[in-house]
């Protein structure tokens, strides 16, 4: 399935190279010089030399990085740069303009590139769908093209195009739904990408959707200028016949029709496989999964089953890979693209958005809802079954890899263990990504591991290790190696019999029959919950707090560890409470019992919803939410602001093509915090170059302004230095801010990498480091770490170098 899905995205990539435009053929390649990975640290040695200003142009044989020298590199006849030389480098290419213009850049392959100095997105996929405008000035101009680990010998393309008109649609990434018969059509929503090439932001355009006669306006959100926007529109599909619908679109501004396109819609009966889009509260933009209907339902509630998709699978792939079950439904959730976020960070809530609309949709019987997935999906099956005790009756992980931790992708790895001080302040803000120390959570319900003993790509002794864990606690599970299976075997690795037979067995208990307790969790705004029990707020972020319980008659005794607040939810409970060896004389009338550890426990009362708890407890990502927007600044320098918009919206562009997303990117000066209330907001810039920055972080404890940086009582200064660091949004009990930037223009240069969207990838609370980082020199963290409950400085939390 993903090798068919992967050839035919070179396909598509390939046509789009058959367009009138420049294709570069010829350049030079630097040898490897950097590496990025799932941590905040990273080596690039030829940022760090643009950080001090614009580069040599290299020539043949001049020197590169740590003694490498540049040398010549050809594209081969299908206008495509390859080879193990290309791996973890840089490819130089340039163009010469006759005038002052703007173009459509497009590379296949890539993870970003600097085009004039100017940060873009990469195409890490291959689907040959990243167009990006870009302006080009008279005479030479210089493209810095960052090259993968790995995708080197499969080649990367590069081209330029010359749009006819300013604006326009394109539909070679769209999402969209099918036409479901004998549903409710009338309020579908799609998506399509509106690509920008003017110098001006667009404001009240509409897109008009046509289907049968039947016309539905949408107006869209404002379009940065140099930018790409996928947007989404509504259409009414109501009138739609059964075979060869259509919808047309028209893009417009002030009635002025700008660009229009036809697309086909998928027309099929409610007893198919198909595909249902919704709008993502992460951050507003249209998202779809998929849906294998349940068999002759009888209306009794189904069973429903999640099933989540490998690396470089659709999710209506994903569903269709499975027959029809007389006694369940099955929703494929994306993980915001067929590779997005590894079920990790965005792509977990992708997950739980996906389970809330299906659980809405099919009302599903509440004790049969089950978890599964194939590959990156097993991965993912591992992670949400350890993540959310509670929710399944059973997991079913097939022929997948535990953990980031012990299997390579393109993003690289996770350290295993940290090396010092620095990188374990940085792992910790992994920690909800080790399924290891989550692993006693799989007492919550059955696991049922599927593997193909022959499996080349996902070794089969990922599933042997875990099956040895397993067997050291857990008194129900199952497991089964197919004899002489690869990694995909055919839909059987996923729709097996045996599996699902064993699904039938499990329930999820209510919570008054369960007597025992083990939960572990490493932050609670990610999972808090097990059963009757919750953890409210950790006494030291992102580290694992565990409660262990056993409930006999009107006793309950057991012990915690990290826990600074416990809920029990004992309705009824009149009895003793032994915990941590300490004794607690408690009658509940209904109400929640909250713990509160000091010295002792204590009987106390709910966190305030200003502090950490189970909606915020902090790490930068949180703020990457509930419909963040992007703030660049315009009160610096020239220079200072051309970057950060140049920022935000290469943020924006990595953003929308990794997770299939969409961001309001909005000046500093037009920003108003209430006109973006309960919104995630990230400031580019300092508190001296982005007016945003006073209005929403006056009491951080973390400050940065040109020249300088203060963590509490710790000050550095000069020009170098770059910050990622977070603080909630106080008028606000959802939102948080990120501030993104730099004391001067070396280090907000410096701060230009953005392995912050690599799902899995740890990012502390604040993290404070100077340019010379980026040559590998970690000691260059001049302090990272976490807040307490209160948002303070905690130094237990914290490392300085």
């Amino acid at each position: 399935m993903r090798r068919l899905f992967l050839a035919l995205a070179i396909l598509a990539g390939n046509s789009l190279f058959a367009q009138d435009g420049y294709v570069f053929k010829e350049g030079f390649r630097s040898g490897a010089c950097h590496q990025y990975g799932r941590t905040a640290l990273f080596t690039d040695q030829l940022a760090y030399a643009m950080s001090n200003g614009p580069l040599q142009a290299p020539t043949n044989g001049s020197q590169s990085f740590d003694g490498e020298k540049w040398q010549t590199v050809t594209a081969g006849e299908d206008g495509a740069f390859s080879g193990k030389a290309l791996t973890n480098g840089y490819i130089y290419v340039k163009y010469n303009s006759p005038k002052a213009q703007t173009a459509i850049l497009n590379i296949t392959g890539h993870q970003m590139v600097y085009v004039n100095g100017v940060p873009h997105a990469g195409d890490m996929y291959r689907y040959g769908w990243m167009f990006t405008p870009v302006q080009l000035k008279q005479g030479v101009n210089e493209f810095y093209i960052r090259t993968s680990r790995g995708w080197g010998r499969q080649g990367m393309r590069a081209q330029l195009t010359f749009p006819k008109q300013p604006v326009y649609i394109s539909v070679a990434d769209s999402t969209m739904p099918f036409v479901v018969k004998g549903k409710d059509n009338s309020g579908l929503w799609g998506a399509v990408v509106v690509i920008n090439t003017s110098d001006k932001a667009l404001k009240g355009l509409q897109i008009k959707a046509t289907i049968q006669g039947k016309t539905l306006t949408t107006t869209l959100p404002e379009i940065a200028p140099l930018a790409t926007r996928k947007v989404g529109f509504m259409m009414d599909a109501s009138a739609a016949g059964n075979d060869n619908n259509s919808v047309a679109l028209t893009l417009s501004s002030q009635n002025k029709v700008i660009d229009s396109k036809n697309m086909a819609l998928k027309t099929v009966s409610a007893s198919e496989h198909y595909s249902s889009t919704f709008v993502s509260g992460i951050d507003g933009s249209v998202q779809y999964y998929a849906v294998s209907p349940q068999l002759n339902p009888t209306g009794k509630a189904p069973a429903l089953f999640l099933s989540v998709h490998g690396a470089e699978v659709q999710a209506i792939n994903q569903a269709r890979a499975y027959k029809y079950k007389d006694w369940g439904v099955l929703a494929a959730p994306t993980n915001r693209r067929p590779r997005g976020f590894n079920w990790e960070d965005w792509g977990r809530l992708d997950a739980l958005e996906v389970l809330n609309i299906a659980t809405a949709e099919f009302k599903p019987d509440p004790e049969r809802i089950y978890l599964t997935g194939h590959s990156m999906g097993g991965h993912g099956t591992w992670i949400l079954g350890a993540t959310f005790p509670g929710k399944w009756a059973a997991i079913a992980p097939c022929s997948g890899y535990p953990t980031l931790m012990g299997y390579g992708s393109a993003d690289g790895l996770i350290p295993d263990s940290p090396k010092n001080n620095t990188e374990q302040i940085l792992l910790r803000a992994s920690n909800p990504s080790n399924t290891f120390k989550l692993a006693n959570n799989y007492k919550a319900g059955g696991v049922y591991i599927l593997h193909g003993d022959s499996d080349r790509v996902v070794s089969v002794d990922y599933a042997r290790q875990m099956k040895k864990i397993l067997a050291d606690f857990h008194p129900d599970f199952s497991y089964y190696e197919y004899p002489g299976g690869e990694h995909w075997y055919g839909d059987t690795c996923v729709d097996w019999g045996p599996l699902f037979s064993y699904f039938k067995w499990h329930t999820i208990p209510a919570d008054s029959s369960v007597k025992v307790v083990d939960f572990t969790t490493a932050s609670t705004a990610i999972s808090s919950k097990y059963h009757w029990v919750q953890v409210l707020q950790q006494q030291h972020a992102l580290e694992y707090s565990r409660v262990q319980l056993r409930r006999a008659g009107n006793n309950i005794s057991g012990t915690t560890s990290n826990v600074e607040v416990l809920a029990l939810d004992l309705k009824g409970f009149d009895g003793e409470i032994v915990l941590d060896g300490q004794t607690i004389k408690y009658a509940s009338h209904g109400e929640i019992l909250y713990l509160q550890h000091g010295s002792q426990w204590t009987i106390g009362k709910a966190p305030a919803e200003t502090d950490k708890g189970i909606v915020r407890n902090g790490t930068l990502k949180e703020a990457f939410n509930h419909r963040m927007v992007f703030v660049y600044g315009t009160a610096g320098t020239p220079e200072e602001n051309a970057w950060s918009l140049n920022k935000a919206r290469y943020d924006a562009e990595t953003w929308y093509y990794r997770g299939n997303g969409a961001i309001d990117i909005v000046a500093d000066k037009d920003f108003k915090a209430a006109d973006y209330a309960d919104r995630g907001v990230i400031i580019y810039g300092n508190a001296t170059t982005n007016k945003a920055y006073g209005l929403l972080l006056k009491n951080s404890p973390v400050q940065m302004s040109r020249g300088k940086v203060t963590v509490g009582e710790k000050s550095y200064t000069g020009d170098a230095l770059a910050g990622y660091f977070m603080y909630p949004r106080m008028d606000s009990k959802v939102a948080a801010v990120a501030v993104i930037g730099g004391t001067g223009l070396k280090g907000m240069k410096a701060a230009e990498a953005n392995q912050y969207f690599a799902g899995g990838s740890g990012f502390p609370d604040y993290m404070i480091f100077s340019a010379e980082l980026l040559k590998g020199k970690e000691t260059e963290v001049k302090t990272a770490g976490f807040y307490d409950n209160e948002w303070k400085l905690s130094v237990k939390d914290e490392i300085t170098n």
